[in-house]
């Protein structure tokens, strides 16, 4: 893949994530596995990396218009390195294949809780 694919990725990962609030792995992962030919192993990886800059404006920017809540953010972000630690140990353990049928299904199943969810009341402006 050219740098153009990649810069392609990039930006959808970004929009997403600015628009929808999804995180960049959302798109990354399968991008990268899917037209840079990487595995899945090695998207992850480059996926964790690549996310930081996203992270870092995304919550910049929603910051600026008071979405944050900072709180909860601590706590999530206190948390998640623990978390990496022991699932970068079961993905360098666990068979490509099940990684990203596993991907597949955590997607699926985010999916569908959100369709699923009743819309909260949106006070009138």
């Amino acid at each position: 893949m050219d740098v153009l694919g990649l810069v392609a990725i990039g930006f959808a990962a970004g929009l997403a994530s600015g628009m929808v609030g999804i995180g960049g792995g959302v798109i990354f992962v399968p991008g990268l596995v899917i037209f840079a030919d990487l595995g899945q192993v090695d998207a992850q990886a480059t996926s964790l990396f690549a996310v930081i800059a996203v992270v870092l404006v995304g919550a910049w920017r929603q910051h600026g218009y008071g979405n944050v809540r900072l709180r909860d953010a601590m706590v999530v972000g206190a948390l998640s390195p623990l978390g990496v630690v022991v699932g970068v140990v079961l993905a360098n353990e666990v068979p490509e294949r099940a990684l990203e049928v596993s991907f597949a299904l955590v997607q699926v199943y985010f999916a569908y809780r959100l369709v699923r969810r009743k819309p909260e009341a949106v006070e009138p402006v």
